[in-house]
């Protein structure tokens, strides 16, 4: 995605991907809270991302590669429920999210509450609990909506 001014970003915070996520994605701006990283790693699956979703996964939780350009999902929105802590003199955080997506022509939502650590001035993805929503809405065959590139049944089921 090409950062231009007009462009929606897709974490829904109602500016323009340049103001908002491209900082992260594109620029290397740290993200100052769990809820900015959370956003910003929302975009990064939505833009197929894997660089800066690994590195922005905690080492004792990072997958070895998510091959996200095997994912079928479609991401259409983004909706940030709650956060506890996660603020920039904080050194854990939650971001409760739901996030809705089209597999195959079939609508399901991820429905998580992530954990977030702050290490030195930089926030991680450490871990996160599925909601009962999204259990309901993917197949256990199916890919499993947190980009690891395994079947839902493998990995977060």
């Amino acid at each position: 995605m090409s950062s231009g001014a007009a462009l929606d970003c897709p974490c829904g915070s109602g500016t323009s991907f340049a103001a908002c996520c491209g900082d992260y994605l594109e620029r290397g701006v740290a993200a100052p809270t769990a809820e900015a990283l959370m956003r910003s790693r929302y975009s990064a699956y939505v833009l197929k991302n894997e660089a800066y979703l690994l590195a922005t996964w905690h080492a004792s939780s990072r997958p070895g590669e998510l091959n996200l350009a095997a994912d079928t999902l479609a991401w259409q929105g983004l909706d940030v429920r709650r956060t506890e802590a996660g603020q920039p003199d904080d050194s854990e955080g939650v971001v409760e999210f739901s996030a809705r997506y089209l597999c195959e022509g079939k609508e399901g939502k991820l429905s998580e509450a992530s954990r977030f650590v702050q290490e030195g001035s930089l926030w991680f993805y450490l871990n996160g609990e599925l909601g009962a929503e999204t259990s309901a809405k993917v197949g256990r065959n199916a890919p499993c909506p947190c980009g690891s590139g395994k079947k839902f049944k493998r990995c977060c089921a």
